[in-house]
């Protein structure tokens, strides 16, 4: 049994979004037939015009087929381009296909950008979508009817999947591997491509590691790398201004300023982060997963979890755990 996965691709489109997609079916492929499973991904790439098509870089990759028409594919990928505007102009063909076809796809997706080709269907009119972060108001202001969730890294809707920007094409395509063969074949391939975590749809699409890199500061990200080295300790707002040399009143302007969120915030999401990736790749007690994060109890981090994910830790495990987690630790 094969299922079909079409990649869509046209000029200028961002590579990565196809090679990396392309990646990992072919991992899972490979897994599939070393484990005598005759289930496999019939992995295509296809375009408007067939042949060699330029990217975003100087790759260039090969369409061997157009767009499906008959015997349409399980699953259709359309990746996303760096002047979407441009690419929603030179390739109308791909926003005829998603209006015609959308409904017919078992599983329909628009990378990144390539969300616009779905919203400019109409396909996308009274559903949840994301796409990245930088055109994630364009997407809003442009289509109204569409229910844009600007932080997700990916988001289903039916029939229909969205995701955030480049990487995230690679979390959408494990989801896929999960939803087809189960987690554990999903975690083989990310291990493969020595991807440390395979994110769930709703993380956002900025980890406060990614954040604090981003930060102007040298000075606040200093405080921010040494949060994340620590958060096994108890840190105090109070300790942190003395470290960065700071009365707590500046301390605490200065870091809104340049983080747009306080400083006990950027711990909490921090300690959450932590627990997060705890509670997926490891079989850890709750009471031990609250002190490596810095909770002061399994309590407070079912409090903190509730509220932020609506999702108790423990439905978090349940949601997204791999039976090859390491064993529990007393």
């Amino acid at each position: 049994m094969a299922l079909g996965v079409d990649i869509i691709i046209y000029p200028g489109f961002k590579s990565m979004e196809a090679v990396g997609p392309v990646n990992v079916f072919t991992y899972a492929n490979r897994h599939l037939q070393s484990s005598n499973d005759p289930r496999r991904y019939d992995i295509r790439v296809t375009a408007p015009q067939p042949g060699y098509v330029s990217s975003d870089t100087l790759l260039s990759i090969e369409a061997t087929a157009p767009l499906a028409t008959r015997d349409l594919p399980h699953t259709v990928m359309i990746t996303g381009a760096p002047d979407i505007d441009r690419a929603l102009e030179a390739s109308p063909t791909i926003v005829d296909w998603c209006r015609i076809n959308s409904s017919k796809v078992p599983r329909l997706a628009g990378l990144c950008s390539g969300s616009f080709f779905l919203a400019a269907s109409g396909a996308l009119n009274g559903k949840r979508a994301t796409t990245h972060w930088s055109v994630a108001g364009l997407l809003q202001q442009r289509y109204p009817d569409v229910q844009v969730v600007a932080d997700a890294i990916f988001v289903q809707d039916g029939n229909l999947w969205t995701s955030a920007g480049v990487t995230a094409a690679i979390d959408l395509a494990l989801a896929f591997v999960e939803q087809d063969f189960g987690r554990d074949l999903a975690l083989q391939v990310a291990r493969d491509l020595v991807i440390f975590l395979k994110r769930p749809g709703g993380q956002s699409q900025f980890s406060t590691l990614l954040t604090s890199q981003m930060t102007a500061s040298p000075g606040i990200r200093e405080i921010q790398s040494w949060v994340l080295a620590n958060l096994d300790q108890p840190i105090r707002v109070d300790d942190l201004a003395a470290r960065a040399g700071m009365s707590v009143r500046n301390f605490a302007r200065r870091f809104f300023k340049e983080t747009h969120t306080t400083p006990a915030e950027f711990i909490e999401i921090a300690r959450c982060e932590q627990a997060m990736g705890l509670l997926l790749d490891t079989n850890l007690p709750m009471k031990t997963i609250a002190f490596r994060s810095g909770f002061p109890s399994d309590e407070q981090l079912r409090k903190v979890f509730q509220k932020r994910f609506s999702l108790t830790p423990r439905e978090y495990r349940e949601r997204f755990k791999t039976t090859n987690a390491e064993q529990a630790i007393a």
